[in-house]
């Protein structure tokens, strides 16, 4: 299952979320990074947004947004968090 970043240059509350995705190891995900900047509809959609986080079955299939966590959130708390939109399948492959 891929989680996406949606972020931008400079954003702190993106680097630090995207430092505690990575920290995850619990959990089967592929993390991948989407820079906002890069690309005028996603520059509109999220410029006063980031970070957005998004779930995806593939490259092409984008399943649902995912609450932006607090700052305070911690790698733990985060991945309590994703569980909750992880599919059953997904959850059961978790290590």
């Amino acid at each position: 299952m891929r989680i996406i970043l949606y972020t931008k240059p400079g954003c702190h509350l993106c680097e630090g979320l995207q430092q505690k995705l990575e920290q995850i190891q619990n959990l089967n995900i592929e993390l991948v990074i989407c820079d906002i900047t890069s690309s005028e509809d996603w520059f509109k959609a999220y410029q006063y947004e980031v970070p957005v986080l998004y779930l995806a079955e593939d490259e092409t299939e984008i399943l649902q947004p995912i609450p932006r966590p607090s700052p305070r959130t911690n790698v733990k708390q985060l991945e309590q968090l994703l569980l909750k939109y992880i599919p059953n399948t997904e959850k059961n492959n978790a290590k």
